[in-house]
């Protein structure tokens, strides 16, 4: 008898290809409806996700008001432009394109289950460092669930664009009282999918060499401080929103 894993090559190729072809799109052709149906079709395996604990710290707020995205556009505006006075000097989209998005999910989670993670509760130093990691643990397991509600989108035929930086405490004042999400929550994503204004494009991405080690790490691979400076300074603005053909 073989001691080989199973396989099943047909359906490994159905994923890969889901997964090549989640490509991001920040503007959406008009007048679309997204069926109720097929949101709860993208959130059935963000429900199947793994979790530290099993705790399932996250919440979906489907949003399906015109002046409600709205707003949260104009939030977003905002920012890029105060960014933009305090010269951070960070290539961002048009913000805009948020308000015509036909699908639209927030992405909640509720940091009191870190409480569920090892932690000594003394405040101690030690404690410090649980803390520490039963925050990752959380922010991994909601990850996990927004990650895959994305690619269920994606099987779908829609494109999907995945808004963070949201975690500054204005944000959450802004967000929070206009969805009716309890204070103890926090706002982690926006989830945003539909039928592309334009043709979607492959943005580049790193070779499995250059992200896969085996046994030991391949300091082949390793960045410097200086190297990631310049990769900022000369290849960020290209990766980002450049077509992969593009980049040079």
């Amino acid at each position: 008898m073989s001691n080989a894993a199973p396989t099943n090559a047909s359906r490994y190729e159905t994923f890969v290809d889901i997964a090549r072809n989640r490509w991001t799109s920040r503007q959406f052709a008009p007048g679309q409806t997204i069926p109720r149906e097929h949101i709860e079709m993208i959130l059935e395996p963000a429900r199947h996700a793994p979790s530290g604990a099993n705790a399932q710290p996250w919440h979906f707020i489907v949003v399906t008001k015109p002046d409600v995205k709205k707003q949260i556009a104009d939030y977003f505006v905002a920012e890029q432009r105060h960014r933009a006075k305090l010269k951070m000097k960070f290539p961002t989209p048009n913000y805009r394109g948020l308000e015509d998005a036909p699908g639209f999910i927030v992405v909640a989670a509720d940091f009191r289950f870190m409480r569920a993670f090892p932690t000594l509760g003394d405040g101690s130093e030690l404690d410090r460092q649980y803390q520490e990691n039963a925050e990752r643990i959380l922010l991994q397991s909601v990850a996990a669930a927004t990650m895959s509600a994305h690619l269920a989108a994606a099987a779908l035929g829609y494109q999907v664009w995945w808004v963070t930086a949201i975690g500054q405490e204005a944000a959450q004042r802004e967000l929070k009282p206009l969805l009716g999400i309890p204070e103890d929550l926090s706002v982690i994503d926006i989830m945003l999918f539909g039928k592309p204004l334009k043709p979607p494009y492959k943005r580049w991405k790193k070779s499995l060499d250059q992200i896969v080690s085996w046994d030991r790490y391949d300091m082949a691979n390793y960045m410097t401080v200086d190297d990631i400076e310049t990769w900022i300074r000369e290849q960020r603005h290209k990766v980002m929103y450049r077509d992969e053909s593009r980049i040079d």
